[in-house]
């Protein structure tokens, strides 16, 4: 069972930090439980498959439980079960004092107007004025590609999938421009103040002291 119980704690997480270095997955508690009771049960099912095999298991049963020579093992596998129950029945009723969660909006209200440089912008009247000039339009998307490549794939990946060379040093994660939740579902204006002002200019419901986004009109 130690053996067991190691694989489940130990080797089940060294295998999902080998699939995906720099992390060590934790496995439920309940799982592990659900595990080890399969394993019991699977140990007890190869022991009776066998009628010898099965023998030599009730035998060592008897003995490790009506021998006189097995007293003082016998009496310390009782006292530690006991505990180990015990303390498991009060891990499970005790009062536990868990920092709430904390709610984040990732796409909060922006202000109707805000100031960059000196100049103020109406989110409610803003239009992005590169889409007008049809005729320079895809140099300015050439360009605009360019500043991403040069500012922005470390952290959102060069497949825009929020996965770049930083990413998983960053709680909550970039985000992901191919998800249908983020660009493709926000106005131009949204995104202009947001990427703008960066983490520190999101009000408080949008957490900006838990976002990395560079403020970039600065």
């Amino acid at each position: 069972m130690a053996v067991a119980y190691a694989i489940v704690e130990l080797g089940i997480p060294a295998i999902g930090a080998l699939m995906k270095p720099g992390t060590w997955p934790v496995v439920p508690v309940h799982l592990v439980r659900l595990y080890l009771f399969f394993i019991v049960i699977v140990i007890l099912l190869y022991a009776a498959a066998d009628e010898e095999r099965w023998s030599r298991v009730r035998g060592d049963f008897r003995f490790f439980f009506g021998a006189p020579g097995a007293r003082i093992a016998r009496t310390a596998t009782i006292v530690a079960i006991s505990l180990a129950g015990g303390y498991g029945a009060y891990d499970a009723v005790r009062p536990r004092f868990e920092t709430p969660p904390e709610l984040r909006a990732v796409h909060p209200a922006p202000p109707s107007s805000f100031s960059i440089g000196g100049k103020m912008y109406d989110l409610l009247t803003l239009d992005n004025p590169l889409r007008a000039d049809k005729q320079n339009f895809a140099g300015d998307v050439k360009a605009g590609a360019a500043i991403f490549f040069k500012q922005c794939f470390f952290c959102h990946g060069d497949k825009l999938d929020g996965r770049g060379l930083y990413a998983d040093a960053f709680h909550p994660p970039p985000a992901n421009f191919r998800d249908i939740g983020t660009i493709a579902q926000l106005q131009e204006s949204y995104l202009f103040w947001r990427i703008a002002t960066g983490g520190p200019g999101l009000p408080r419901e949008g957490g900006p002291w838990m976002s990395s986004m560079p403020v970039w009109h600065r």
